[in-house]
């Protein structure tokens, strides 16, 4: 049974991971760049909720809705101040800067917030542990709602990007920015768009990740978030089946590393099995190589 709570718990943790990855791998499929300030906005959609549940008395489907909302806002604020006129700019720009607003939130949060850590509201999921096998295995309720919400968001982006107007505009733009300019797309509002998604997102993963490990503070989403973009890049980064999978993998690799090899080497077990893939195959497992044309 030790061996079915390790691997439910890596898979609950690999979703978490999983979401969050699924912004990195829109961003940069979409727009080429990458967000780095996309586990801040994780820290601020946990905050939000927060505060809508302990100092706004909201029910907690409400408190979901603000802190989508709030960090949709903010995903479109993000990229028209400091992404959109670095559109042309050199790629290390970006990454400087992509750096720099995530210190940014960081500190916004921990002078409106303050430095000590939180303990994140029990109430936001509400739903009871479940006992398997006669009780020798229980199943937290976060833990279900992280793996459903996970599965669903995944087939909700696959059937956007392949059936919807948008979702096929955002295909032209990753394909050829300047092509799908010159057929009518707003390149402009589609990455726009891109980012609004991958922000909610962050704001459904930063619930989910404060509902089972429940200390918030101004750094919650930056270790979740390198590890989600080694998620992204370990599944094939600008793919969306490649993000799911890499996360859950990467969470079965932590937890196990950790419940078996050692507590202490847990996340240097992540990125050295990240480093053997890729030395194998270096566009990830399900990533394509992408032919320049000289």
């Amino acid at each position: 049974m030790i061996f079915l709570d390790n691997l439910i718990n890596g898979i609950s943790l690999g979703s978490i991971y999983a979401i969050i990855a699924l912004g990195y791998t829109m961003v940069y499929g979409i727009a080429k760049m990458l967000n780095f300030a996309h586990g801040d906005v994780i820290m601020m959609g946990a905050y939000i909720a927060f505060c809508a549940l302990q100092y706004w008395n909201l029910p907690p489907f409400v408190a979901l809705l603000v802190a989508m909302a709030a960090c949709t806002v903010m995903g479109i604020v993000i990229e028209g101040l400091a992404y959109r006129p670095l559109r042309q700019a050199a790629s290390l720009a970006v990454l400087i800067t992509a750096i720099g607003m995530s210190y940014l939130l960081q500190n916004l949060a921990l002078m409106i917030w303050g430095a000590n850590p939180k303990s994140f509201p029990s109430s936001m999921i509400s739903i009871p542990t479940i006992s398997l096998f006669g009780g020798e295995l229980k199943v937290a309720g976060a833990t279900l709602i992280t793996i459903a919400a996970n599965i669903i968001i995944m087939v909700a982006l696959t059937l956007f990007t392949g059936k919807t107007r948008t979702g096929k505009a955002m295909r032209c733009v990753s394909e050829d920015r300047g092509a799908a300019s010159l057929m009518g797309i707003n390149v402009n509002r589609t990455i726009s768009v891109t980012f609004a998604i991958g922000s909610a997102l962050a704001a459904i993963a930063g619930i989910l990740l404060c509902s089972s490990y429940p200390t918030l503070q101004p750094t919650t989403g930056s270790m979740p978030g390198i590890k989600a973009f080694t998620a992204a890049v370990f599944g094939g980064i600008g793919s969306i089946p490649g993000a799911m999978l890499g996360g859950l993998l990467l969470g079965v690799i932590e937890i196990f590393g950790k419940a078996y090899i050692s507590t202490e080497l847990g996340d240097a077990i992540v990125f050295a099995v990240l480093i053997v893939v890729l030395l194998v195959k270096p566009t990830g497992l399900l990533g394509k190589p992408v032919r320049e044309k000289v």
